[in-house]
């Protein structure tokens, strides 16, 4: 089958993924590129964000640090990514603080990274027309959106928030036929996982109750290509969890 018949071949497509510096956001950087896609890249980090671009596969992709938490770097992007086919937002942080500690500069602090940076990027790609007919906007939220995991009440709340946003982005956006949709990773070995375990999680002990045992990167990617790909062309409003069916028994278990 050629590339032009393949419904999940990214041939053709331009694609800007944020978070590409590490984790999850550079492994779908890479795997959009073996897809055929050419691929704009993006993240706070120029060091790591060039070390990317070195892996990326073909030819015609591109690379702008910024920090998309801030205003300025939403403007950035929105000015120098170009015309898009497929956007992801893999940027975000994570940090373990027990809910009768949080405070409202830790609830900024993650939900400038987590929730406005996405929507806010959202907002200046669509105003700049920057996201072509028939295109697809895909966001990585978390299981713990889902699960609401011990010490994460800020970051399950940031992630919660993209589902609801996702959805009525999909409705808004429908006339120009482009699709909005999520996926919740489980527990995939990132350089956040491993800061999640220094941090004090017993990641051992959730890991082992997952069927499937740890996730990759590329099990995340993988999903990612079929939200961004014509195969995914009548799918909108739509959240896929990608967590080795760890999510199943927590919805018995409720």
């Amino acid at each position: 089958m050629s590339a032009a018949q393949d419904p999940f071949s990214l041939a053709g497509k331009r694609v800007l993924v944020t978070g590409a510096s590490s984790g999850i956001g550079r492994q779908i950087a890479i795997t959009c590129s073996q897809m055929g896609a050419e691929v704009v890249i993006t993240g706070r980090n120029p060091e790591r964000l060039q070390a990317t671009a070195t892996s990326l596969q073909g030819t015609g992709h591109g690379a702008i640090p910024a920090d998309i938490s801030q205003q300025e770097g939403i403007d950035l992007l929105a000015e120098q990514a170009g015309v898009l086919d497929g956007v992801v937002h893999a940027a975000g942080i994570s940090k373990l603080v027990p809910f009768r500690l949080i405070n409202k500069s830790h609830l900024a602090e993650i939900f400038d990274s987590n929730t406005f940076a996405p929507l806010l990027l959202t907002k200046g790609l669509l105003a700049k027309r920057r996201i072509a007919r028939h295109g697809s906007i895909l966001f990585i939220s978390a299981l713990a959106s889902h699960s609401g995991a011990i010490a994460t009440g800020a970051y399950a709340a940031s992630k919660s928030a993209l589902l609801g946003a996702m959805r009525t982005l999909a409705i808004e956006t429908a006339k120009q036929g482009i699709r909005a949709n999520c996926i919740a990773p489980g527990y995939v070995r990132t350089p956040m996982l491993d800061g999640l375990a220094q941090g004090g999680a017993n990641m051992e002990a959730l890991i082992a109750r997952t069927p499937l045992g740890m996730g990759e990167p590329e099990d995340v990617a993988h999903a990612a290509v079929f939200y961004l790909s014509d195969a995914s062309r009548h799918i909108s409003r739509h959240y896929a969890f990608v967590d080795g069916g760890l999510s199943i028994p927590l919805d018995i278990h409720a």
